[in-house]
C-alpha cells in the first residue's frame, strides 16, 4: 500500500551573512570568478519503519552579484524520498516528539510525521562525518531557516545554520518526495570559505517515536 505525493519548490532564495575566513576538509574548490557546476552523490539511508533516499542532487556555485568579496551563491537541485511503512494515521496532537517537545535537525513534526529537507551552511567550519558525529547541536547553531522568501541570517565563525528548503507532513504509510530545482541560497559577509550539506530527516510520531537523518556529501560554495 503505496502512494505517491511529490512537493517542488522551484528558486526558492535564502539569505546567509556570516563571518569569515577559511574552511577545512573541503570536497570541491570554487575557481574564483566562474560559476561552477558541482555533481553531488546519491544517498540513502534506513531508518524504523522509514527508507531515506537523495537523488539527483548538484549545486552550481557563483559569485555573489553585490561583488563585494564577501559573498557568493549557490543553487541546489535534488529529490528527497520517504518510503514510510508504518506511522500514525492523520495528526496525533501537537509536537508529539520526543517527551512531548518539537523535533531537532529543523524539523518539528507539529502533529504529524514529517520529511523535511535542506542544507546545513557553515563559514569557518568544516561540515564533515566527524563534526556531524560530535552532535551539530552541541557546538554549533541550529536555527531553521524556511527557504521561503530574502531571509537573512547571521552566521558568526565556527557557526552552522540548518536551511530548510522544505517539508511535507506524512499523514498515512506510503512513498513522500520533496522535489526542489535551483533553489538560491545567497551568502554575504563570509570573505573566506563557506561549506554546505544536504541532510534530510523523517520524524515518525506516536508511542515508538524515531529520527531518521540521511546527510549529503559536503561541498563547498566558494
Amino acid at each position: 500500500m503505496s502512494s505517491h505525493k511529490v512537493g517542488v519548490r522551484a528558486a526558492a532564495t535564502v539569505g546567509i551573512a556570516g563571518a569569515a575566513a577559511i574552511a577545512a576538509g573541503l570536497v570541491t574548490a570554487v575557481p574564483a570568478g566562474a560559476d561552477a557546476f558541482v555533481p553531488l552523490p546519491d544517498g540513502a539511508k534506513s531508518g524504523p519503519g522509514v527508507v531515506l533516499t537523495r537523488t539527483g542532487e548538484r549545486a552550481v556555485v557563483s559569485p555573489s552579484l553585490a561583488a563585494n568579496g564577501a559573498g557568493r551563491v549557490v543553487w541546489v537541485s535534488g529529490r528527497a524520498t520517504a518510503d514510510v511503512a508504518v506511522t500514525p494515521e492523520g495528526e496525533v496532537g501537537p509536537n508529539n516528539g520526543p517527551t512531548n517537545q518539537s523535533g531537532t535537525n529543523n524539523s518539528s513534526t507539529h502533529g504529524a510525521s514529517q520529511l523535511n529537507t535542506g542544507y546545513l551552511v557553515g563559514c569557518q567550519v568544516s561540515i564533515a562525518d566527524d563534526a556531524i558525529g560530535a552532535g551539530v547541536s552541541g557546538g554549533f547553531s541550529t536555527g531553521g531557516v524556511s527557504a521561503g522568501g530574502s531571509i537573512g541570517v547571521n552566521l558568526g565563525p565556527g557557526e552552522v545554520k540548518f536551511v530548510q528548503i522544505d517539508y511535507k507532513d506524512i499523514l498515512e504509510p506510503g512513498v513522500y518526495s520533496v522535489e526542489y530545482r535551483d533553489a538560491e541560497i545567497d551568502i554575504q559577509g563570509c570573505a573566506g570559505f563557506a561549506q554546505a550539506r544536504a541532510y534530510t530527516v523523517v520524524e515518525i510520531i506516536g508511542d515508538h517515536y524515531s529520527k531518521t537523518t540521511l546527510y549529503g556529501a559536503p561541498f563547498s560554495i566558494g
